[in-house]
């Protein structure tokens, strides 16, 4: 496992112009998700991450934040489909709480989609503030973009680095993000 994870995060850091494809490719994965896995664990599927916000350069890796009744249910249930499928799995215990997160991979083995599996009071829901703040603030998406690729030719096979050095400006950007959506009376990513 420590071989996987180490190579995981070696793997190259390469931030492109926006594609408009990448809603779409959501949607496909999304909907092959709700198929192929037990309807009963599933709630809702957000696309979150920069190839969610329309103009912004990113990876090309398609973010979903899917929201399941019981993760140790999770773990029994759906790990066991994804893996046959050939999706990477590890069990995320370095944040808290833990999380099971999915690499899809093409058939060049580049990273094509990554799958965070949560329950209802995971923190990661608040990536949905800086999503839509983003979507709504495009001075802000600019800025961001400019930071992502600043780290990523800083920290083009250190994705632990890469992902540092974006940590202080989500953090900022997203309380910013709260403050704004629940002073307008918007606090769920429905609202918006």
């Amino acid at each position: 496992m420590q071989q996987r994870i180490d190579e995981a995060i070696r793997e190259n850091v390469s931030i492109v112009p926006y594609d408009s494809e990448w809603p779409s490719l959501f949607e496909t994965e999304a909907d092959f998700l709700r198929r192929i896995l037990p309807q009963r664990l599933l709630r809702r599927i957000e696309h979150f991450g920069s190839t969610a916000v329309p103009a912004l350069a990113a990876k090309p890796i398609i973010d979903l934040l899917i929201e399941v009744t019981s993760l140790e249910e999770t773990q029994e249930h759906i790990v066991p489909i994804l893996v046959s499928h050939r999706y990477d799995y590890f069990w995320r215990t370095d944040v808290l709480p833990p999380y099971a997160w999915f690499i899809k991979r093409d058939s060049e083995h580049r990273r094509t989609h990554h799958l965070h599996f949560v329950e209802a009071d995971s923190p990661l829901w608040d990536r949905l503030y800086f999503r839509d703040y983003l979507r709504r603030f495009p001075d802000e998406a600019r800025r961001y973009g400019e930071l992502k690729a600043i780290l990523a030719s800083k920290f083009p096979n250190d994705r632990v680095a890469y992902a540092e050095g974006k940590t202080a400006c989500i953090i900022a950007v997203t309380e910013k993000a709260r403050r704004f959506f629940e002073a307008s009376g918007l606090v769920s990513s429905e609202e918006l």
